[in-house]
């Protein structure tokens, strides 16, 4: 599938749903392209596998995650960071593949972020139970550009909020293809994912695999 096959798809005009100033989700704008998407998965994953990582105050993360493209965010004791180079293996992140770079920038452009371009690609991987607290982006150097999150697998409840923690948190039920796209005066706002509850999808089984993509250099 080419980047072509993307911008072919964003003319579909996907169901768009406005969640603050700045905010969208676009209902179903990764659903045809589910299989490609996951067809590049595998090999990002065999060079750089899935890990638990902690967090500074000493907590291992219920969701399993990994990296692909130029930087990858990590965490340890040490504080949450981004880095050219795999922890586990010493080596640079795999490639991140054009096609998730496109349908990233595709995304981007119909929630009205033009020219987006990628470098790093957070590949998360919930299991029944798996849960991500409420978190802001924030370790990027550039608050410019927006974050593009592509929901795959077994449907989940995100918790989108504000730039302020205490303020009451939305709760949006995310299904397989479904993209969120915040920047501007949300891309700050908490977020989340909910426990996820246990089903068996007809792609990827018993799992749902989230690809979050951000510019961090």
């Amino acid at each position: 599938m080419t980047a072509d096959l993307f911008e072919d798809f964003t003319t579909s005009e996907p169901a768009q749903q406005a969640l603050a100033p700045g905010a969208v989700l676009l209902r179903g704008f990764a659903r045809e392209a589910g299989a490609e998407l996951m067809a590049r998965l595998d090999p990002v994953l065999t060079a750089a596998p899935l890990r638990h990582l902690v967090t500074p105050g000493g907590h291992t993360l219920s969701v399993a995650m990994s990296n692909c493209g130029p930087l990858g965010w990590v965490s340890s004791r040490s504080g949450y960071r981004y880095q050219a180079l795999d922890p586990l293996s010493g080596r640079p992140w795999p490639s991140m593949p054009e096609s998730w770079r496109a349908l990233a920038g595709c995304a981007a452009a119909q929630a009205g972020f033009d020219n987006f371009a990628p470098d790093a690609c957070l590949v998360n991987q919930y299991l029944p139970g798996s849960k991500l607290s409420l978190h802001q982006d924030k370790d990027e150097n550039d608050f410019s550009a927006p974050i593009v999150s592509v929901s795959l697998g077994l449907p989940a409840v995100f918790l989108f909020g504000t730039p302020q923690r205490n303020d009451r948190t939305q709760r949006y039920r995310l299904q397989h293809g479904d993209v969120v796209v915040w920047g501007g005066p949300a891309r700050l706002a908490f977020h989340g994912v909910a426990p996820l509850a246990d089903g068996d999808h007809a792609l990827l089984g018993r799992r749902r695999i989230n690809l979050t993509f951000r510019r961090a250099g």
